[in-house]
């Protein structure tokens, strides 16, 4: 088979909210499929420099129309793991473009495990969104409103698994 030729084979989107596992477990599962995996956050940073400068320099909606334009660039292709930033697949155009050619799954935890994860009360300081003088209140309002746009995905729990599972988990559910 020629270099260009191996058939097409769609995407496999990972979204949820941060500290869900979304870029370990990509990395798994593109492993097992022998895909691409792009973590758009990594993606953006590459190209535009840290996350937290990009939004006290220009704010969360230029940030956005980014993820956006990466969102539209990857739903261009194929054969790709991809994980997003928690708020990419609440934007319905960049959602759509990534649903478009991939199977989008939301891993999930609780809050307390997702507090743990993103590093406590000094998650804010690698986290623009938690910033403030209440992170876990913070943490908690962003959950809450985006929980039911997420529950439009194939729920996948990550809460006391390993990522190994978890991983395994989305495979078998693809091969199915």
């Amino acid at each position: 088979m020629e270099v260009g030729s191996a058939p097409q084979r769609a995407n496999v989107v990972l979204t949820g909210f941060m500290g869900t596992g979304k870029s370990t477990v990509g990395r798994l599962v593109a492993a097992t499929l022998r895909y691409g995996f792009v973590d758009t956050d990594r993606l953006i940073e590459e190209r535009h420099g840290p996350i937290p400068e990009l939004f006290a320099t220009h704010g969360e909606d230029h940030f956005r129309r980014i993820e956006r334009g990466i969102a539209e660039e990857l739903g261009a292709l194929t054969s790709l793991v991809v994980s997003t930033g928690g708020g990419l697949m609440l934007d319905e155009v960049a959602g759509a473009s990534l649903a478009a050619t991939g199977r989008v799954f939301c891993l999930t935890a609780g809050i307390d495990t997702i507090w743990r994860r993103v590093g406590g009360a000094r998650g804010g300081e690698r986290r623009p969104l938690l910033a403030g003088d209440n992170p876990r209140e913070r943490l908690e309002e962003l959950l809450a409103g985006r929980v039911e746009r997420y529950a439009a995905f194939e729920q996948v729990v990550t809460d006391d698994r390993r990522p190994s599972d978890v991983a395994d988990e989305i495979v078998e559910r693809l091969t199915a």
